[in-house]
């Protein structure tokens, strides 16, 4: 593969990771902010605790989306051998299975068990 191929895969790369993390980093400091404000007003503790890890679960579920996509890219695009590959599944598997744990702590039920009313329309 050319190396021009090598150097914009390796540049999609590290944009990919810094948009993944900082779509966590965002959230997380968006979460507090909206909390302390919520909890200025007085809103109730029980509630901005819900709303603050419901926020942030999402955010964190975006942002290891992105950073999987930037795993995969660099594995293809880059480094393509048989330990990259394992790597890489290994990578995949512990992520999705965190993706997964996260749904479940946001909606409280696995996403094949959703009524297809509360599934998000597709266009």
């Amino acid at each position: 593969m050319g190396n021009w191929v090598v150097q914009v895969a390796e540049w999609t790369v590290a944009l990919t990771e810094l948009i993944g993390l900082g779509i966590i980093a965002f959230t997380a400091l968006y979460s507090i902010a909206v909390a302390a404000l919520h909890g200025a007003k007085g809103y109730d503790a029980a509630g901005i605790f819900r709303e603050v890890r419901q926020r942030l679960g999402r955010g964190i579920l975006l942002g290891l989306e992105f950073l999987i996509a930037a795993d995969i890219i660099l594995t293809v695009a880059v480094d393509l051998t048989f330990e990259s590959v394992g790597v890489l599944a290994l990578i995949v598997l512990v992520r999705t299975f965190l993706s997964f744990t996260l749904e479940v702590e946001l909606t409280g039920s696995w996403p094949w068990q959703r009524s297809s009313q509360e599934k998000p329309e597709q266009d």
